[in-house]
Formats: structure tokens, sequence, C-alpha cells
């Protein structure tokens, strides 16, 4: 018997179809995974494990598994590699599962496609982040290609609730510029803040180069888009409550994450940049874009016409 419920057919226009059993418990375990992925990646780069595992896609060129000579460093690389393991099994399960409904649910398979392609990708980029012995560029390359999974998952987990079909803007057109131009200013900030991390102490390895920039002057820089999200956000939390516009739960989530992540970033700066306070920052940077994400995907809901035809 199938496990999509069919009893649903005939409900009105405008009703959300049933979903595969076991698709929306999936579907979070891959974006609690992929967030996974991004704090054990930090634990590698910031306990100095990057080159725990010396070789890809084997531990070692005779071992898949690290050896007991290879100690904590080689334990901690190859839990980050497992853990890619599952978020592959997770996507690929996601992706059965949507596949038998992709005529009906297009924007789903889609996003699951994505998610599925990315996390292959990502596993060779990991490859060769390590072939490269942890090049600062690619390693940053990493964290951004991971984070934007970590985005496409959560917009996952929204379409998977809404009614599909086209979609129409329900806040004032300013309202929608301005969300996106602080989907712009938060991008920048990841883009300097992986800048940061790349110039900085923390590179995977001792033996590992950084990039050539002034740490000090880029915290700096990255300090400045920082605040102005924040700026930003709280305005966007003003207006929405003011009008009392769909995304104003999620924008004051944004906002209490991005104030959380001010406040950890000024914390780790006047500190000698402490490795437990710079994974959290990386972290929090994750869960801020997937906020972003779901800001964005509620400017729009199935268009009221269309309901009605």
């Amino acid at each position: 018997m199938s496990t999509v419920s069919h009893t649903r057919s005939a409900a009105a226009p405008g009703a959300r179809p049933a979903l595969p059993r076991f698709l929306p418990t999936l579907a979070w375990a891959s974006f609690v995974a992929n967030v996974g992925i991004i704090a054990t990646g930090g634990a590698v780069r910031l306990t100095g494990s990057g080159l725990g595992c010396p070789t890809w896609p084997l531990c070692t060129p005779e071992s898949l598994v690290p050896t007991e000579e290879m100690g904590i460093h080689g334990i901690i690389e190859f839990g980050n590699r497992t853990l890619t393991g599952v978020l592959g099994i997770l996507a690929v399960l996601v992706f059965l599962l949507v596949w038998r409904i992709r005529r009906k649910r297009r924007d789903l398979f889609t996003l699951a496609a994505v998610i599925l392609i990315g996390i292959v990708a990502q596993a060779v980029v990991g490859g060769i982040t390590v072939l490269t012995d942890l090049n600062p560029l690619i390693v940053g390359f990493h964290y951004v290609a991971s984070l934007v999974l970590v985005c496409v998952a959560a917009a996952f987990l929204v379409r998977m609730r809404e009614v599909p079909g086209p979609r129409e803007l329900i806040v004032p057109r300013g309202f929608a510029i301005l969300t996106h131009v602080n989907s712009l200013v938060l991008a920048l900030t990841v883009f300097v803040g992986v800048l940061t991390t790349g110039a900085g102490p923390h590179s995977g390895d001792s033996a590992v180069g950084r990039n050539g920039f002034d740490a000090v002057w880029l915290s700096h820089v990255h300090a400045w888009p920082g605040y102005a999200l924040t700026a930003l956000t709280l305005s966007l939390v003003i207006w929405a409550i003011l009008r009392g516009l769909r995304p104003k739960a999620w924008l004051v989530a944004l906002l209490l994450v991005v104030a959380i992540q001010v406040l950890v970033g000024i914390y780790q700066a006047r500190n000698g940049l402490p490795a437990f306070a710079v994974g959290v920052h990386m972290v929090l940077a994750s869960l801020a874009a997937a906020a972003q994400t779901v800001v964005i995907l509620r400017l729009k809901r199935r268009s009221a016409e269309d309901s009605v035809n």
C-alpha cells in the first residue's frame, strides 16, 4: 500500500497535498545534519585536526578509518567524514520519497535534487581541501557551500508546508526590496567573515599557511556589515510588526540570532579568538542565513486567483 495518503485528493482548492510518510521527519533530520556538518567541520579546523586524515577518500593510504597512532585528530576528522555519509543517506532518502510526488511537487523535487547533488559535490570539495593541504581559500569555499546547503534545506522545510502553485507578493514592495538588501548585507558579512577566519590563527593544522590578509584589519571590516545587518533587520522587524506582515515572527528570530552573533563576534575579537567562540560564530552564521531564507519565502503566498481557479 502506498504511504502517500489520497484522502485529500478531493479537497478544496488551495489545500496542501498530503506528503509521503516520514518525509517531514527526514527533511528535518537533513536540515539538522546540514547544520551539524558545519559544527563538526568547525571542530576539525579549530582543534587543528584538518589533516587528521591526511589522504582522501581513505583516511590513510592503507586504511579507511584512522589508526591508533593518529590520535584524537584522526578521530575528529574521521567523525566529520562519517557525518557527511549520514548526510548523504538522508539526502538520498528524501529524494526517493519526493520522487514519488515529483509531478505534483516539482518545487520539492528540485530542492531535494539540489541538496543531494550539493552534498556529493561537497564531499569532493572536502577531499580537495585535504589534498591541497587545507588551502584557506578552498576551506572558505567549503564553508560557504555548506551554508548554502543549510539554506536550501531550510527552503525545503518551508515549501513542504506550503500549498504548491503560483505565488504572489503579500507585503509592500518596499518591504520586499529592503528584505533582499538585508540578504545581500548578510552575504557580505559572511564573505568577509570567511576571509577573516582564513587570515586568523585557526588554520586546521599548525603547518598550514594563511591567506595573507591582515586578520586584525579584516575583523574591523567584518564588523561593519554586521552592524548594518543588525540595523536593517531591526528596521524590518519594526515595519513587519506595525503592519502585521507575514514574516514578522521569523524576522524576530533572525534579529535574535544576529544580535547574539554580534555579541559573540565582539567577545571573540576581544579575547584572542577562542576556538569555542569561533565555532559558535560559524554555526550562528548558518542559522542566520537559514532564518533569512525563511523570511524571503514568506514574502509570498499562493496566488488567491490561482486558488479560486
